[in-house]
């Protein structure tokens, strides 16, 4: 975490206006998307609002003690807001809508883009594009030898989650994209150990590739 200043009160400060605006942007991203995506249905409820309201702010945070005063920070706070929106909605539909899935890998793209021009490193946006395509067509390669265990959504997911990985390193993607099946298979089982044995045990698989690439953002180096 950078400390700006001889107590780390700017560090603190930044940390905080994450947290907010997580906090405040929450809420407006899934009331926009209500509004012009109604297939998805009536709104969640007001528990789950919260909690995914509060779990955005956390991780935008996170993202602010990781990253620090950093050009590329805004990128990750936008992946942090839509992220949580796509992972709570495959949660509770199995859909990945592709207008949301489009814009995280445009609104990224572009903010990393932004990003690269200020720190007057643009490999770091091929390397991005890179990323985004061999996830992408590791997840196509997947999706095609074993179509009930891949699907489309997943597929074109892996998208802007290789773009951010990829951003990020190649041993990020790597770790990330690997993360992502072990975090899945960890969740099933314990899906599989709940739920009565009568009933649909079918695990949505973009929260745990959403998960797998916020893991590696901040904890590898």
């Amino acid at each position: 975490m950078a400390e700006w200043g001889t107590d780390g009160t700017g560090a603190w400060l930044l940390i905080l206006a994450a947290f907010l605006a997580g906090l405040a942007a929450s809420p407006a991203a899934g009331v926009l998307i209500f509004r012009f995506m109604p297939r998805l249905g009536p709104p969640p409820r007001t528990s789950v609002r919260i909690m995914t309201a509060v779990l955005t702010a956390v991780i935008c945070a996170a993202f602010a003690a990781r990253l620090g005063d950093t050009a590329a920070l805004p990128a990750f706070l936008f992946l942090a807001i839509l992220g949580t929106q796509l992972a709570r909605i495959d949660i509770s539909r199995h859909l990945l809508p592709n207008p949301l899935v489009l814009l995280l890998f445009s609104g990224g793209l572009l903010l990393l883009l932004v990003a690269a021009l200020f720190d007057k490193q643009a490999g770091n946006v091929l390397n991005a594009l890179l990323g985004a395509g061999i996830l992408f067509a590791g997840y196509l390669i997947l999706a095609l030898i074993s179509p009930g265990g891949i699907g489309m959504g997943d597929v074109k997911l892996a998208a802007p989650v290789g773009l951010y990985l990829g951003y990020l390193g190649w041993s990020q993607l790597l770790y990330g994209g690997l993360f992502g099946f072990v975090v899945n298979g960890m969740v099933t089982l314990v899906v599989i150990s709940t739920k009565p044995r009568n009933t649909t045990k079918e695990v949505a698989h973009g929260p745990s590739m959403l998960g797998a690439l916020a893991a590696v953002a901040l904890l590898l180096r």
